[in-house]
């Protein structure tokens, strides 16, 4: 007999090299540190399927991880290990029997990731692991109406590290949203995938367009250009947050 686990994780990127386990066992990824405690857990060679392959020194509040196993051991069980072993870099905030077709990624409808700024002119010690901080006035009025040229399916070649001849580059883009309060700019995006490095380039744009440096009248051109040279530099990681991923259209979590 075999279960399949969903695990909702929250974790602080900043000292791991993204998450995708690499070949170099030295090297620290959030997905190399959770199958190291499953194994042990399970007694058996854990296969992670995971939502959102976040990047190096990125952060997430929501990821959904999933794998198949024969072991027994229940899920308070397997959630103890983690948060014990692990914790508070990487911690379980849920983990349940899920149905055995159930798999993080492909079952998946929909991601949202969360970038936060710091605009004031001084930085915030308590928060700098979390937040860009980048004095600046921004125009919110001008970075929503780039927003929309963003919103809808688009081919974002020009928004993203390629991913390699004959792959896919047209995705979704539900929405964005602009919200600042005092001197904190939050930017949302939700969209049914993403590419790789797309959220840090698609924010980089609208702080340049915020911050008059691109028109938002331009955003259309750059996206028809499908040259990542075209639009402007990427946000650094570590104010990107995976915030929540969606399973099913009603679900609200």
């Amino acid at each position: 007999m075999t279960q399949t686990i969903r695990l909702l994780l929250a974790y602080d990127g900043t000292n791991f090299r993204g998450w995708a386990a690499q070949r170099d066992p030295a090297i620290r990824t959030v997905e190399g540190a959770l199958t190291t405690v499953l194994s042990d857990v399970t007694r058996e060679r854990v296969k992670l399927a995971v939502a959102g392959r976040t990047d190096a020194g990125v952060h997430a509040r929501g990821q959904v991880a999933s794998f198949v196993t024969t072991s027994d051991r229940a899920p308070g069980t397997i959630g103890d290990a983690i948060n014990g072993r692990l914790g508070p870099e990487i911690v379980a905030l849920d983990v349940r029997r899920a149905p055995d077709d159930f798999h993080a990624r492909f079952s998946a409808s929909a991601r949202e990731y969360r970038y936060r700024l710091n605009v004031g002119s001084v930085p915030d010690p308590f928060d700098a692991a979390f937040v860009w901080h980048h004095a600046s006035d921004p125009d919110l009025v001008a970075m929503r109406a780039a927003a929309r040229h963003l919103v809808g399916q688009h081919d974002f070649t020009s928004f993203c590290r390629h991913p390699g001849a004959g792959k896919p580059t047209v995705r979704h883009l539900q929405r964005v949203t602009v919200h600042r309060r005092d001197d904190r700019l939050e930017l949302g995006f939700r969209a049914n995938a993403f590419l790789h490095q797309m959220v840090r380039a698609l924010t980089g744009t609208l702080v340049a367009v915020g911050e008059g440096k691109l028109d938002q009248e331009e955003i259309p051109a750059i996206l028809a250009a499908r040259s990542r040279s075209k639009a402007r530099q990427m946000a650094p990681a570590h104010g990107l947050t995976l915030e929540r991923v969606v399973y099913g259209v009603r679900e609200r979590r």
